[in-house]
């Protein structure tokens, strides 16, 4: 049997000293579409599972819970692609490919399927694709449901904002996927539930239609690795079999997952154990990885008769096909509003409203097609790439970095895909830090996906993954004024204050910026840090779980690393000279003088008169709500440093600690960004030339 196109074998040659490269394009999907229980107190719900390779899950779940009636029952076959929050895209999808392999009676992987067998063929075949809008998570009032201090947490599970740029990445993936003669079955509910129903409707067409055939259920998904996302899998599982048992029947099903969300295969780390034995600082695991892995080269877009619906839900000759056509909210036609999310009024009018300051890109919407046409337009139109490295620090406007961020969250596109985009340009264009750095960008993201399957919940909680022993040297604070201050942007530190209103008006920050609020929360302001990664988890359109809580831990030095306090005013300084970014978003600060932007508490009454502002409770501006003259009630550990660090020695990911002289040639300089910084050496990267 042939494989589906995403699954041949492509030459891919890509080589650091001789640039010789040979790519085989990926499909075009530039189409624009139209737009119309986190932190789980059971850490037993985090279930390590092993590791699988990229397209090929190494472990499945079958059941046969019903005696066999027949000794060689004919199954129909039913295979549903579950498009979660962190796959929404077609070119380079793993598990998506894996869906396409079963539905053309492929069950041949790395182990397989028990009680798998070919489909009859008198009894069609294809795909379902399925999304699910897991109704615990949206609207208004849906709060954190755990953790210790729960009472002073204001922050709801996904803002509105957030809501409506994943919306618009579904309807982009059911506007791609019904130009190719497919669909998307879009569902408002559980998916333990939402799943259950749709595997009872295949179960009652089969039985009807012939009661000695039998059901073989596919389902397939991205794997992830947070309590959460488990904790759905685990109940999906169990509410399948519970639904597929049929009396006198011998249906069967069989769930997957596929890793797919980062360049390098987990299963390749060249680590003792895996990724259970990957170092816990970034440095050391960069080394080695670049050293001995290689990037896996991006899967094609399956063929558009690999992605057909089955037969009878598109002539609509069964019950299945009658629940999945209908008008309720789980069919191929339903797509819910983010009042139907159960978002406000007030909500729904902030997400749709247009901050002219934003750094996002102009008329930025959520789905692949955009994803794809902001990776061509940095890369190849505006030919931005070569000098990501001296503009990567900015703070305004929407080209001072890739911004690829919120698209990669929700996979709208793929690392894998980003990466091999960064290697054409090397061959064509240009090699050099810049172009090196977008990919060594893209590592960490794999790092902290890698570091969160690792350590598992230990990321949600207060003492991190450095334990209790870290925690206990820590006295945290928990006061709501001073953490409602610090969300509005209403610190007295503009930096800081800035940053927070940027992100409260856009769904966005700069990595700076977070370095900076998140280091000020955890050691200036000593508060709980959770309380920053559950602000940041609600707000963020780039929220990722890995990523977000990852970061968070180790800017409270919870990680058991170096910790690292910003000093606020110097960064601003240093990020913003002129103080462009800090009157940009605290327009109360425009008439400050220079001198003083950066540290307004230094003004006397005479020179605030002079710029007709006025500094302290109940003025124009308030007053530091942490003294700049004390010293953080966290004491640094032996490993600890101040001024301007990023996450390791040398900088790490954000930059290294600041330097006295300014290259005045540097257009940037004004515009949010230092010039002259001390920095890892560039790395090196290769692709994988096998068969993927």
């Amino acid at each position: 049997m042939s494989l589906p196109n995403c699954l041949r074998q492509r030459k891919f040659v890509f080589s650091i000293g001789s640039l010789l490269i040979s790519i085989k394009p990926i499909s075009s999907l530039l189409v624009t579409a139209p737009i119309s229980i986190r932190h789980s107190s059971q850490p037993d719900l985090f279930t390590r599972h092993p590791v699988r390779h990229f397209g090929t899950s190494l472990s499945s779940t079958a059941i046969n819970d019903m005696p066999n009636t027949n000794d060689n029952p004919t199954p129909g076959c039913l295979n549903i692609h579950w498009f979660r929050q962190t796959d929404l895209r077609l070119h380079d999808n793993p598990a998506l490919c894996r869906t396409v392999e079963l539905s053309r009676g492929n069950n041949t992987s790395k182990r397989s399927i028990p009680g798998a067998a070919a489909p009859n063929p008198t009894i069609p075949t294809g795909i379902v694709p399925l999304y699910i809008f897991d109704s615990r998570l949206y609207g208004s009032t849906v709060q954190f449901q755990s953790g210790e201090r729960l009472k002073h947490n204001t922050s709801i599970k996904v803002s509105a904002r957030r809501a409506q740029f994943l919306l618009e990445s579904i309807q982009d993936l059911r506007h791609h996927l019904e130009t190719r003669g497919s669909g998307l079955v879009v569902a408002l509910g559980e998916p333990e539930q939402i799943l259950g129903r749709i595997v009872a409707e295949a179960a009652k067409s089969i039985g009807r239609e012939n009661a000695a055939e039998a059901l073989m259920m596919n389902v397939v998904c991205q794997e992830e690795v947070c309590s959460e996302e488990l904790a759905v899998e685990k109940a999906v599982r169990a509410s399948i079999a519970k639904a597929i048992k049929q009396p006198g029947t011998n249906h069967k099903f069989n769930f997957e997952t596929v890793w797919g969300s980062t360049m390098y295969d987990p299963n390749e780390l060249p680590f003792d154990n895996g990724v259970y034995g990957i170092p816990d600082t970034f440095t050391p695991f960069r080394n080695k990885v670049e050293k001995n892995c290689d990037i896996g080269v991006p899967l094609d877009v399956p063929a558009d008769k690999d992605l057909a619906l089955p037969k009878d839900v598109k002539e609509k000759t069964s019950s299945l096909a009658t629940f999945l056509c209908g008008d309720s909210q789980c069919s191929l036609s339903y797509m819910p509003s983010l009042a139907d999310l159960g978002y406000s009024e007030e909500d729904i009018s902030e997400a749709s409203a247009v901050d002219s300051r934003s750094a996002l890109p102009e008329n930025y919407r959520g789905g692949e097609s955009f994803a794809l046409q902001r990776v061509k337009e940095y890369i190849w139109t505006k030919d931005l790439l070569k000098i990501y490295f001296d503009t990567r620090n900015g703070m305004i406007g929407s080209d001072y970095s890739t911004k690829f961020a919120p698209w990669l969250a929700l996979g709208n596109v793929s690392p894998r895909y980003i990466a091999r985009e960064c290697a054409k340009y090397e061959e064509q264009r240009v090699q050099n830090k810049s172009t090196y750095w977008v990919v060594f960008e893209l590592l960490w993201r794999d790092y902290f996906k890698f570091f969160a399957k690792k350590h598992g919940d230990r990321i949600f909680y207060l003492s991190g993954t450095a334990g209790y022993k870290a925690q206990s040297k820590r006295k945290w604070g928990m006061d709501p004024k001073l953490i409602q201050a610090w969300r509005d942007g209403m610190t007295g530190y503009p930096l800081v204050d800035a940053n927070m209103r940027e992100l409260k008006a856009t769904g966005f920050m700069s990595n700076r910026g977070r370095q900076n609020v998140a280091s000020f929360l955890a050691i200036d302001m000593n508060m709980d840090w959770r309380y920053g990664a559950w602000h940041f988890e609600e707000l963020l359109l780039d929220y990722d779980v890995h990523s977000n809580w990852g970061n968070w831990c180790s800017a409270a030095g919870m990680t058991g690393g170096r910790l690292n306090r910003f000093n606020i005013v110097k960064q601003s300084k240093d990020y913003d000279f002129g103080g462009e970014y800090v009157r940009l978003w605290c327009p109360e600060l425009k008439n400050v003088p220079d001198r003083y932007v950066h540290s307004p508490w230094e003004m006397s009454e005479a020179v605030m008169k002079e710029c007709g502002v006025k500094i302290g409770p109940g003025r124009d501006y308030p007053s530091p709500i942490v003294d700049p003259s004390a010293t953080p009630r966290v004491m640094m550990n032996d490993n600890g440093g101040r001024g301007g660090g990023g996450r390791e020695k040398g900088g790490g990911r954000g930059g290294g600690r600041s330097n006295n002289g300014r290259d005045n040639s540097n257009p940037n300089r004004g515009r949010g960004q230092r010039q002259d910084m001390k920095s890892l050496k560039t790395g090196s990267y290769r692709f994988d030339s096998k068969y993927v």
